[in-house]
């Protein structure tokens, strides 16, 4: 681009800074839309779906992309913060694009989207996402509400803020990662500012867009590394095809605080779901002590979880203290025989020695659908788990017709199923059968501290080998799915 500050020393930035319009302001941020027109604003063909509504930029009409062509750096910019406050429609689609160029017609080609849609039901990337690269599923921004995004390029690395939240911390390896469906020039350059209008229904508002660019020769902040091995391009991959990538069975325990888990999420590209054991011989045993983990995590960039242990919970926890959280989920590890003998099943000392598996699996298969028929959750994590001293005959032992027992059960009940990280579970002939019969799918990790903590391996393993669709994925908070303590709260006391 003619005229480009991509070689720009700190002395001429400093320069160019002290040169900009009278819109620049004393900490370095300058105005690119003055609340009165689009001068300085290239829209593509269809003008009349750009109009100052207010004194704002609202995005009403046929697909048009509005690009920055004013003179702040010559519409230019390499590393830069930038500010956009804006509001979508219910079912809006929009997004804030950089390192841009302007073209005439079309979705532009070059560059980063920064996505916004609070509650389109036709894409699943919610605002605040970096699209196709590192999406953001939990909506975080109501409609008809304005938030603010900011979006910070500092050689490397990209990072997103919402109304303050970090919800974006990535970093372009080198050489970047480009999967073939995406154009050739999806990686950081230089260029200029568009803005979305994506289609007629899709109505949003732009009060306020604001720059402050930085030197061009800044560098990547220290210790920000990225490794592109082959887990990393295949989530990229993932990402761009709209497989939700989210782990929803992530503790924060012990040294692994809240913050390591949501540094490690956005560095892994794997938005998480925290949760907190609730049950007998757990920390949390009550109400109170739901909320307050609910509390220590509201506004945090993560869906939030309960996971239900024991058959205790139910008279345990109200409705309204377990309403609060995104989903809850449970497992068949724990539950009493036929004797009145309450057991663990990773626990080998409460098992103890199985004299007959085929009762002892029916027993579990029992309990297990009984679990998935009466308790509101919303996936059935830790699969098909077994003691040590039957695992080795899983395929035998979990026999055709106990499987399909298990899982008419759960599609019946509409619950997800996990694909566990940690046990290797379920195996692929029961995700294959489930699939079949309608079930939807989840990533879990089920970590013990820092131990377990990979990225959904297993899960990214089973797409491919079951052949899963981004459609059988479960996400908390899609549309048309109620959460299950809204269909069976009454279970709870």
């Amino acid at each position: 681009m003619a005229g480009s500050g991509f070689e720009l020393s700190r002395r001429a930035f400093l320069g160019a800074m002290a040169a900009a319009p009278a819109c620049a302001q004393s900490d370095g941020w300058v105005d690119l839309f003055n609340g009165k027109n689009l001068e300085g604003w290239r829209p593509q063909g269809k003008l009349d779906s750009w109009k100052i509504v207010e004194g704002r930029l609202s995005a009403d009409g046929p697909m048009c992309h509005l690009f920055y062509a004013g003179p702040v750096r010559n519409a230019d910019f390499k590393n830069f913060e930038l500010e956009v406050e804006a509001n979508a429609r219910p079912n809006s689609n929009s997004g804030v694009y950089f390192h841009t160029v302007y073209q005439d017609s079309g979705w532009p080609n070059r560059g980063f989207e920064v996505q916004i849609n609070n509650s389109q039901a036709r894409e699943k990337k919610k605002t605040g996402s970096l699209y196709n690269v590192r999406n953001v599923y939990k909506q975080f921004v109501k409609d008809d509400e304005w938030f603010k995004l900011h979006v910070a390029v500092r050689n490397k690395n990209i990072q997103v803020r919402l109304n303050g939240m970090l919800v974006v911390d990535y970093v372009e390896p080198d050489p970047p990662v480009i999967p073939p469906s995406m154009e050739k020039e999806r990686f950081l350059s230089h260029g200029t500012f568009a803005l979305q209008c994506h289609d007629p229904a899709s109505k949003a508002q732009f009060r306020s867009v604001r720059v402050r660019p930085l030197p061009d020769d800044l560098p990547t902040p220290a210790g920000v590394t990225a490794t592109a091995d082959d887990v990393f391009k295949q989530i990229i991959a993932l990402n761009v095809r709209s497989y939700p990538m989210v782990d929803l069975h992530i503790h924060p325990l012990g040294q692994f605080t809240p913050d390591r888990a949501l540094a490690k999420s956005r560095q892994d590209g794997i938005e998480y779901g925290l949760a907190v054991n609730g049950g007998v011989g757990n920390a949390v045993t009550d109400d109170a002590g739901l909320r307050r983990f609910f509390d220590a995590l509201r506004g945090q960039p993560a869906f939030l979880g309960m996971q239900a242990e024991g058959r205790e919970w139910l008279q345990m926890f109200s409705r309204a203290a377990v309403s609060q959280f995104d989903y809850v989920f449970t497992d068949s590890m724990t539950w009493t025989d036929n004797r009145g003998k309450r057991m663990r099943l990773w626990i080998p000392n409460e098992v103890g020695t199985i004299a007959d598996p085929q009762e002892f699996m029916d027993t579990m298969t029992e309990r297990t659908v009984g679990i998935l028929e009466r308790e509101p959750i919303d996936i059935y994590v830790n699969p098909t788990f077994l003691p040590d001293q039957l695992a080795k005959d899983y395929e035998t032992l979990w026999s055709e017709g106990r499987r399909k027992r298990v899982v008419a059960a759960a599609a019946k009940n509409h619950i997800a199923i996990e694909i566990n990280d940690r046990y290797k579970l379920p195996s692929p002939s029961f995700i294959k059968l489930a699939k079949a019969a309608g079930c939807k799918f989840t990533f879990g990790t089920n970590n013990a501290g820092t131990q377990y903590l990979g990225r959904s391996e297993y899960g990214l393993q089973m797409i491919g080998e079951c052949s899963l669709a981004a459609d059988d994925f479960w996400i908390p908070g899609m549309p048309g799915s109620n959460k299950a303590v809204d269909r069976k709260g009454d279970a709870l006391r």
